[in-house]
C-alpha cells in the first residue's frame, strides 16, 4: 500500500524513488502495481525506472502481466509493455509481437513494437526477412523521430533488409524513396548521421540516380 501511494504521489521525484526502491528490493507482489502504473505514468524517467524495476522481477510473473497489457485500450499501456518486454528479452515473447502492433495507428506503440521485434526476433533468416518486409511498409511514416526509429530497427536486422530497401527506393512516393535511401546509407555507414543521410537521399531522389552519378564524376 505504501508503494502504491508513493507511485501515485504528485511529486515525480517521489514516484521515481518509489520505482527505484521497488527494483532495489524486488518482491513478486509488486508486479501488478508496477504494470498498472506504467500505463498512466506521465514522466519519462519514472516510466524508465518502472521498466527497470520490472526487469528485476521473475520473468514467469512479469511476462504474463505485460503480455496482457499488449491488448489494453490505452496506447501508453501497450507501448510501455512492449518496451519492457524488449528489455526483459525473453525469446519466448516473440510470438506476442503481432502484425497489428507493428502497424499500430499510435506512433509510440508502433515504435515500441519495432524495437521489441528486432530484439526478440528469432535468429532465422526467413523470419527476419518477413519482419523486414513488414517494417518496410512503414517507410515515410510520421515525423523525424518516427522515421529514425524505423531506420534503426531495420539497420539492426542487418544485411537481410537489403532487398526491401532496394524495392522501396524504386517507390513512386519520393518520401518513401528518401526514407529508404537514408536507411540504406545508415546500413552502409552506421556512423552517418540520420539527418545527413536523409538530406543525401533527398538530393538523390531530386536529381535522379543517373544525374547523381554524373555529378559525382
Amino acid at each position: 500500500m505504501r508503494l502504491f501511494e508513493a507511485l501515485a504521489a504528485a511529486n515525480s521525484s517521489t514516484r521515481l524513488e518509489a520505482a527505484l526502491a521497488a527494483g532495489t528490493h524486488p518482491e513478486p507482489f509488486f508486479v501488478d502495481v508496477l504494470v498498472e502504473r506504467c500505463a498512466i505514468e506521465p514522466d519519462f524517467f519514472v516510466r524508465d525506472m518502472l521498466t527497470w524495476a520490472l526487469t528485476r522481477l521473475p520473468r514467469e510473473i512479469t511476462v504474463p502481466a505485460l503480455r496482457a497489457e499488449l491488448y489494453s485500450e490505452h496506447a501508453q499501456a501497450r507501448s510501455q509493455a512492449l518496451h519492457t518486454l524488449s528489455k526483459i528479452g525473453d525469446p519466448n515473447t516473440w510470438s506476442a509481437i503481432t502484425r497489428s502492433m507493428l502497424h499500430d495507428a499510435d506512433d509510440e506503440v508502433a515504435r515500441s513494437a519495432w524495437r521489441a521485434a528486432v530484439v526478440l526476433v528469432p535468429d532465422e533468416e526467413e523470419v527476419k526477412e518477413r519482419l523486414a518486409a513488414e517494417l518496410a511498409m512503414q517507410f515515410g511514416r510520421g515525423d523525424r523521430e518516427v522515421r529514425l526509429s524505423l531506420s534503426r530497427a531495420l539497420v539492426a536486422l542487418g544485411e537481410v533488409v537489403e532487398p526491401v530497401l532496394q524495392t522501396a527506393m524504386t517507390s513512386h512516393d519520393p518520401t518513401v524513396r528518401a526514407h529508404a535511401g537514408a536507411t540504406q546509407r545508415l546500413l552502409s555507414d552506421p556512423d552517418a548521421g540520420f539527418d545527413l543521410a536523409v538530406g543525401e537521399a533527398r538530393r538523390v531522389v531530386a536529381l535522379g540516380p543517373d544525374r547523381e552519378e554524373s555529378t559525382a564524376c
